[in-house]
């Protein structure tokens, strides 16, 4: 961290540098996320992963995908049937509208 800081070059950068990074809330964040890091009893086995997991950056998972990728596919294939009842009922609504249209009375 301090290392970073000083491959920045000048104090000028450096200051300004930190101070956008306080601004825009990461320095809260880490540090947030660091003092849990500390807090827990048991360390983690992959440090890294506890930091992505509480900074939100992990992502959905392979299960996650495939959970979305079937619902989407269910989805698509409830939107066709439904499309396709859409159609059916408005065709059996125009036929009784125009045979009631035409002084005959519906069946």
């Amino acid at each position: 961290y301090v290392a970073f800081f000083q491959g920045l070059g000048s104090d000028s950068k450096r200051e300004q540098f930190r101070r956008y990074l306080e601004k825009a809330g990461v320095v809260d964040s880490l540090t947030c996320v660091l003092v849990a890091l500390y807090e827990q009893a048991d360390r983690p086995n992959n440090a890294l992963e506890f930091v992505k997991q509480h900074l939100g950056a992990s992502g959905p998972t392979c299960e996650d995908t495939e959970a979305l990728q079937r619902e989407v596919i269910d989805l698509r294939q409830r939107c066709t049937r439904l499309t396709e009842e859409n159609k059916d009922l408005k065709a059996r609504l125009q036929r009784y509208e125009n045979v009631s249209h035409n002084g005959a009375t519906a069946d």
